[in-house]
């Protein structure tokens, strides 16, 4: 019997210790990013030579390692009917949320080059926990190419520096983040 007791209760021990290990481990108690967290983006739209130039439509967005949308961070569209035109951010995000959209969207611009941050909050204004992200840029133009460059990112509480292969509609993009 003594036995039989002492198994049990180391038993007990072991299913209370995964228990813990699993529960301490999940995603409740993960990292956030630090709250100084700062991404930092250059963006260039190239200037192309053609007599059909229409400015680009712009979609920036980041997903999670389970290729889940959690930040859309710039929306440049003229109408709301050229938004399915971005046909990988609207198949993630663009058709299922209505009021982001309204909020995120700003008009189309021309070449140039352009400078924006993002804080590391996801669309809710929730801060994002620290772990693999990929970043997306999409860029379509009428009568034009599309392009869509995506980057892997690393966030954590270390600084990272990204340097993105400029395409024929998406011009040199140069990310920085910085937890200072």
């Amino acid at each position: 019997m003594l036995k039989k007791s002492c198994f049990t209760a180391s038993k007990g021990v072991v299913m209370t210790s995964v228990f813990l290990a699993t529960f301490f481990t999940s995603s409740a108690f993960s990292a956030l990013l630090p709250q100084q967290a700062k991404f930092d983006f250059v963006f260039e739209l190239p200037k192309i030579e053609t007599t059909m130039y229409a400015r680009p439509y712009v979609a920036i967005w980041i997903e999670d390692s389970q290729r889940k949308p959690v930040k859309t961070i710039q929306l440049w569209v003229g109408k709301d009917e050229w938004l399915k035109d971005l046909r990988s951010w609207w198949r993630k995000v663009g058709r299922y949320d209505r009021e982001l959209v309204d909020a995120v969207t700003s008009a189309t611009r021309s070449a140039g080059q352009y400078r924006f941050s993002w804080d590391g909050t996801d669309d809710s204004n929730q801060r994002l926990e620290q772990g693999e992200y990929t970043l997306y840029i999409e860029a379509v133009r009428e009568h034009g190419g599309r392009n869509q460059l995506r980057q892997k990112m690393t966030l954590t509480n270390q600084e990272a520096h990204y340097q993105l292969k400029p395409t024929e509609e998406i011009g040199n993009v140069t990310l920085h983040y910085q937890v200072k």
